[in-house]
Order: C-alpha cells, then structure tokens, then sequence
C-alpha cells in the first residue's frame, strides 16, 4: 500500500469522481431556489445524482425521499471504490463501512425507543449492507422494540457493548448513541492503526487522531453550554482517547467553569493556534473545516496512498450534509443568505 503502483488505478477513479462534487457555485445556485421540487430538478443535471433522481416520480419530490437519493448516490461511490481496490484497501473500506453501520443502529433505535407510528424506511440500504455489512436490516426492521433490536444484533460486534443497557430501566437513548459512539472510535483508533503500516499509518493517526481531539472539544463545549453537566458527567461522555489535546489540557477543558472560561482555555491548545482564521462559525461547522483541511493536506502530500480514499468520502459526505440542510432550509421558505449561512456553519 501507499506507492504509484498500488493506487494508481484507484486513485484515477476517485480522481474522476470527485470531478462530478458539486462546486461552490452549484450551492449559491440551489440557496436561490425557492421549492423544494426546483432544487430536485437542478440536481438532474448533476451527472452524480441524474440518474438516481430521474426514476423518481414528481409526485415523490420532497426531502424524505430526495435523501433516500443522495444516501444511494454515497453508497454506489463507496461500491466504486470497493471494486477498484486491492486486498488491503478493502480491509480499510471494511473498517470505514462501520461508520454507516453505526449510523443504521442509531436510526433504528430512535425509532422503536420513540415508538414512532412510521415503517423502518430503510429497505433502499439493503443492497449495500447485505453485500458489505454484518448487520441484517431485514432483522432490525422486525423490532418491535429495544430488548428485540438488540437482541437481533447478537451476530454483530454491536450488542456486547449495547447488552448492559437493556438491564437498566433508566437506560435513555442518549446513553445507546453513547456506548455505540465511544465503541466505534476505539475500536478504529486501535483496529486501524495495527492494519495500515508506514506513512500511511501515521497520516491515518494523524486524520483520525485530530477528530477524536476535536469531537472531545465539541461535545465538551455542547454539554456546558446547552445542558449545565458537571465535570464528571462531561468525563463520561468523551473518548478516552488524546491525541494533540493534552491530558492536562483536556481536564482544564471539561473542568472550566463557565463557558466563557473553556472558550479562553480553548485559546491555548494547538487546535486554537492552527486554525486562528477560522473564525464566526459555529464549533460544528469548525470541526468540519479542520478536517477537511486535514485530509486535503494529507491528499495532497500523497496522492496515491488511503488519504485519496479517505478525503473523497469525506467531502462526498459533507456534500449529502449541505444537501439536505439546503433542501430543508429551502423548504421553510429561507432566504437565499440565509440558507448559505447556514451551509458555511456561520453564526447567524
């Protein structure tokens, strides 16, 4: 892995790929579209989404549908990469599908935990995770409830960490969202770290390490200031995991004060001096910025390694973000400042 003759094909494909992401100018024009309907059209003549949005009926044009689009669009990306790459860089793209995984298990369970009066709408997935998943959707579509949603995931690596909850009555859904995330950063801070080797590995825990940093940050941030939690309920809800953010560091963050005081601890970390332009955007949106940046530098440096992966999902990922929060701005009738706003993560 990580040389010319290992990527060269597969970094042409992705090279093409990416070549079909929507550009800035395509955003500026979709925030100027006043229906929903109208932002579906525009994307007809966007070769990655055409042939998808082409077999919908009019009659299908809204955002739950049009989601259910864009998911199939990433989907048959990640199925082109999958076919591209050798034996290694399946072993990585297997790693990575645990991502969608979690995302499933988190979908599913918002439903039977809310007992939501909807079907599990997720029969569109199935093709992919039959072929690349361990999770069944057929069984997780038949829970009628979270003992049984678990318990049908007692094939997977999933239920060990999600069995101790089902003991607990006072179990929230917050707490299952929990376990599965600190579950899956560990679980690819240790799996990947042993499976790639040389430059690749250190970029690998470079990219994965600053998102672990910074997630810790934005959650910290979220838990003082929209939910008052105490220090050691902050503990509890981070990854056990530093990479750049210092141990000492980390506890000044989670153990300030006030918010103010974690915004002024927050100026002395590595994170604060290397993104100093990123200013006037919410923390979620700088998050994302960060490591976009991350991963186009690690791109650039060595195009013909897992970081041409890597970036290319991130950014079509992000894409599907913007996507669906354009679609849903459109639909409250925002203006088309407003909609770009919230695109760029600006504090309005």
């Amino acid at each position: 892995m990580g040389n010319v003759m290992t990527y060269s094909g597969l970094t042409t494909k992705v090279r093409a790929m990416q070549a079909k992401l929507l550009s800035r100018k395509d955003f500026e024009n979709i925030a100027g579209l006043r229906s929903v309907p109208e932002a579906i059209e525009y994307l007809k003549g966007k070769p990655a989404y055409a042939r998808y949005v082409e077999q919908m009926d009019i009659s299908l044009y809204h955002r739950g549908n049009m989601e259910k689009i864009l998911y199939q669009s990433l989907f048959d990306d990640y199925t082109r990469i999958f076919r591209f790459a050798g034996m290694e860089q399946k072993k990585f793209l297997k790693l990575y599908w645990k991502r969608y995984e979690i995302d499933l298990i988190n979908y599913c369970l918002r439903i039977v935990f809310n007992h939501y009066d909807m079907p599990f709408d997720i029969e569109y997935k199935k093709v992919f995770f039959d072929k690349y998943s361990q999770i069944s959707i057929d069984k997780l579509a038949t829970s009628r409830n979270i003992t049984e949603l678990i318990d049908n995931l007692k094939d997977t690596e999933y239920y060990e960490p999600l069995k101790p909850l089902i003991e607990s009555e006072s179990t929230t859904l917050f707490d299952y969202d929990l376990a599965l995330d600190l579950y899956y950063f560990s679980e690819m801070w240790r799996k990947n770290r042993r499976l790639l080797k040389g430059e690749e590995r250190k970029m690998y825990i470079r990219d994965f390490g600053t998102k672990i940093d910074l997630l810790n940050i934005q959650w910290i941030y979220r838990a003082k200031k929209y939910y008052n939690m105490l220090a050691p309920d902050i503990y509890s809800l981070t990854i056990p995991i530093q990479y750049r953010l210092g141990l000492e560091e980390f506890k000044n963050l989670v153990e300030a004060p006030t918010v103010e005081e974690f915004e002024k601890r927050l100026e002395d970390t590595y994170y604060a001096r290397k993104y100093a332009d990123v200013s006037g955007k919410t923390l979620e949106a700088t998050y994302k910025e960060c490591l976009g940046r991350q991963y186009i530098s690690d791109r650039r440096r060595n195009p013909y390694s897992i970081a041409t992966v890597n970036t290319y999902l991130f950014l079509k990922e992000e894409e599907i973000y913007k996507l669906t929060t354009a679609l849903e701005c459109i639909r409250y009738g925002l203006t088309s400042r407003e909609t770009l706003g919230y695109l760029g993560g600006v504090i309005q």
